[in-house]
């Protein structure tokens, strides 16, 4: 057994699914909530994985240069030593941007606008050569949720995955960390607390609460098909059940 920290940035977004199905591949997890009051460690010492969740803050600075949350520099500081130190990582939407502001990538406001709902994103062809997704089938269910978008990947990062509108929907930095712009982790429940929580941006987008949270539920089997495995495989990765030589994609030194 091994322990992985998770970064809990928002109370409405939690491990939920994504939490079963890192327990059930046998990890023990500590959740960490900054939001609440909760310190963070000021290394990963102890832990064999770690996990930063969403939320409804801003990953890049306010324009009075404050970050977007309070423990954010905290939370980037982690995601540099988990990168140099190689301990598997995961960040989800807002986790994924910290985890690219963390090593001078770029996050703004989305010039395409809001993306909200179930989606499909599409796997690049280095996925191919992915410890994680080159298991994932081409075009993937996800679910979507963000106004901010990742414009400029970390200058060593290796692209996964794209999509038409939002083109950094995936990214691994190193050999052990992974980015996933989109949510995998969601329930129902969650969706629909998502959707009261964010009627303004859901009647600006012309779209009805109750349809939105069908179209997840219709789509749920499909997203636990495939990141039920993409989990299984992150845990198995930091509980040392993947060998070294299938951990080792090549990995570019420049560019993405």
């Amino acid at each position: 057994m091994g322990t992985a920290l998770v970064i809990e940035n928002d109370a409405s977004d939690d491990l939920r699914r994504l939490g079963e199905w890192l327990t059930e591949a046998g990890l023990e997890l500590r959740v960490l909530r900054p939001h609440a009051g909760d310190d963070l460690p000021a290394d990963l010492s102890g832990y064999v994985a770690l996990v930063v969740l969403g939320g409804d803050q801003h990953a890049y600075p306010a324009a009075d240069g404050t970050p977007g949350a309070p423990w954010f520099p905290a939370v980037e500081g982690l995601l540099r030593k988990a990168v140099r130190h190689r301990v598997p990582t995961l960040g989800i939407c807002l986790g994924a941007q910290l985890l690219a502001t963390a090593h001078a990538g770029l996050v703004e406001r989305s010039p395409a606008g809001p993306e909200v709902g179930p989606g499909v994103v599409g796997k690049r062809d280095a996925a191919d050569g992915d410890p994680l997704f080159r298991y994932v089938p081409l075009i993937p269910d996800v679910f979507q949720w963000h106004v901010d978008e990742i414009t400029e990947l970390p200058r060593a990062a290796t692209l996964l995955a794209a999509s038409t509108r939002y083109p950094h929907q995936a990214f691994r930095l190193g050999d052990r960390a992974w980015g996933l712009q989109f949510h995998v982790e969601c329930d129902p429940a969650m969706i629909a607390q998502w959707c009261a929580a964010d009627a303004a941006l859901l009647a600006d987008l012309g779209y009805d609460p109750e349809l939105v949270v069908a179209a997840c539920e219709a789509v749920m089997v499909d997203v636990e098909e495939v990141w039920q495995p993409f989990a299984a495989r992150f845990a198995a990765l930091a509980l040392g059940e993947l060998t070294d030589a299938t951990v080792r994609p090549t990995l570019p030194l420049l560019g993405h």
